[in-house]
Protein backbone atom coordinates (compact mmCIF):
# COMPACT_ATOMS: atom_id res chain seq x y z
CA UNK A 1 0.00 0.00 0.00
CA UNK A 2 1.23 3.47 -0.84
CA UNK A 3 1.94 5.69 2.16
CA UNK A 4 1.99 9.47 1.85
CA UNK A 5 5.05 11.43 2.83
CA UNK A 6 6.49 14.78 1.92
CA UNK A 7 9.40 14.49 -0.48
CA UNK A 8 12.05 17.03 0.37
CA UNK A 9 13.14 19.51 -2.27
CA UNK A 10 9.99 19.10 -4.34
CA UNK A 11 8.14 22.29 -3.48
CA UNK A 12 5.18 21.73 -5.80
CA UNK A 13 2.80 22.65 -2.99
CA UNK A 14 4.64 25.98 -2.65
CA UNK A 15 3.32 27.06 -6.03
CA UNK A 16 0.37 29.00 -4.64
CA UNK A 17 -1.02 30.64 -7.78
CA UNK A 18 -4.59 31.61 -6.74
CA UNK A 19 -5.99 31.15 -10.25
CA UNK A 20 -5.04 27.46 -9.95
CA UNK A 21 -7.13 27.25 -6.75
CA UNK A 22 -10.43 29.08 -7.38
CA UNK A 23 -12.07 27.44 -4.36
CA UNK A 24 -9.75 28.95 -1.72
CA UNK A 25 -12.65 30.75 -0.06
CA UNK A 26 -14.41 27.40 0.41
CA UNK A 27 -11.81 26.07 2.83
CA UNK A 28 -9.85 29.04 4.18
CA UNK A 29 -11.18 31.50 6.73
CA UNK A 30 -11.10 35.19 5.77
CA UNK A 31 -7.96 35.62 7.88
CA UNK A 32 -6.27 32.58 6.34
CA UNK A 33 -7.19 33.72 2.83
CA UNK A 34 -5.60 37.10 3.50
CA UNK A 35 -2.45 35.39 4.79
CA UNK A 36 -2.41 32.97 1.83
CA UNK A 37 -2.67 35.79 -0.69
CA UNK A 38 0.07 37.75 1.10
CA UNK A 39 2.37 34.75 0.66
CA UNK A 40 1.96 34.61 -3.14
CA UNK A 41 4.84 36.19 -5.02
CA UNK A 42 4.57 37.80 -8.45
CA UNK A 43 5.60 34.48 -10.04
CA UNK A 44 2.88 32.51 -8.22
CA UNK A 45 5.35 30.86 -5.84
CA UNK A 46 5.26 31.27 -2.07
CA UNK A 47 7.54 34.09 -0.98
CA UNK A 48 8.90 31.73 1.69
CA UNK A 49 10.02 29.10 -0.82
CA UNK A 50 13.76 29.19 -1.45
CA UNK A 51 14.22 28.22 -5.10
CA UNK A 52 17.93 27.50 -4.57
CA UNK A 53 17.55 24.95 -1.81
CA UNK A 54 13.97 24.09 -2.85
CA UNK A 55 12.86 24.27 0.76
CA UNK A 56 10.45 26.30 2.86
CA UNK A 57 12.15 29.02 4.86
CA UNK A 58 9.39 28.98 7.52
CA UNK A 59 8.73 25.22 7.61
CA UNK A 60 8.52 24.93 11.40
CA UNK A 61 6.24 27.98 11.61
CA UNK A 62 4.26 27.45 8.39
CA UNK A 63 0.52 28.18 8.49
CA UNK A 64 -2.13 25.54 9.11
CA UNK A 65 -3.07 25.38 5.42
CA UNK A 66 0.48 24.31 4.58
CA UNK A 67 0.34 21.28 6.87
CA UNK A 68 -0.76 17.77 5.94
CA UNK A 69 -2.34 16.79 9.24
CA UNK A 70 -5.49 14.80 9.92
CA UNK A 71 -7.24 17.52 11.94
CA UNK A 72 -6.43 20.23 9.40
CA UNK A 73 -7.67 18.18 6.43
CA UNK A 74 -10.80 17.17 8.27
CA UNK A 75 -11.60 20.82 9.09
CA UNK A 76 -10.64 22.25 5.71
CA UNK A 77 -11.73 19.55 3.27
CA UNK A 78 -14.02 17.25 5.33
CA UNK A 79 -11.56 14.39 4.81
CA UNK A 80 -11.89 11.71 7.46
CA UNK A 81 -8.56 10.77 9.11
CA UNK A 82 -8.67 7.27 7.62
CA UNK A 83 -8.98 8.82 4.14
CA UNK A 84 -6.10 11.27 4.57
CA UNK A 85 -3.36 9.04 3.17
CA UNK A 86 -5.05 8.44 -0.19
CA UNK A 87 -6.36 12.01 -0.40
CA UNK A 88 -2.90 13.50 0.30
CA UNK A 89 -1.25 11.25 -2.30
CA UNK A 90 -3.79 12.30 -4.92
CA UNK A 91 -3.44 15.99 -4.03
CA UNK A 92 0.34 15.82 -4.28
CA UNK A 93 0.25 13.97 -7.58
CA UNK A 94 -2.17 16.54 -9.05
CA UNK A 95 -0.06 19.44 -7.82
CA UNK A 96 3.23 17.93 -8.98
CA UNK A 97 1.74 17.20 -12.40
CA UNK A 98 0.39 20.76 -12.68
CA UNK A 99 3.66 22.38 -11.65
CA UNK A 100 6.31 20.05 -13.08
CA UNK A 101 4.51 17.58 -15.37
CA UNK A 102 3.40 13.96 -15.05
CA UNK A 103 6.76 12.60 -16.21
CA UNK A 104 8.92 14.96 -14.20
CA UNK A 105 11.74 13.97 -11.88
CA UNK A 106 9.60 15.32 -9.02
CA UNK A 107 6.75 12.96 -9.93
CA UNK A 108 9.09 10.00 -10.25
CA UNK A 109 10.69 10.80 -6.88
CA UNK A 110 7.29 11.19 -5.22
CA UNK A 111 5.87 7.96 -6.64
CA UNK A 112 8.99 6.07 -5.61
CA UNK A 113 8.95 7.55 -2.08
CA UNK A 114 5.30 6.74 -1.41
CA UNK A 115 5.44 3.31 -3.03
CA UNK A 116 3.42 3.77 -6.20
Amino acid sequence: MATWLCVKQCGACCHLEPSDRPDLEDYLSAEELKLYLSMVGADGWCVNFDHGSRECQIYEKRPRFCRVEAKTFEEMFRVEPEELNDFAIECCREQIEGVYGDRSLEMLRFDQAVGI
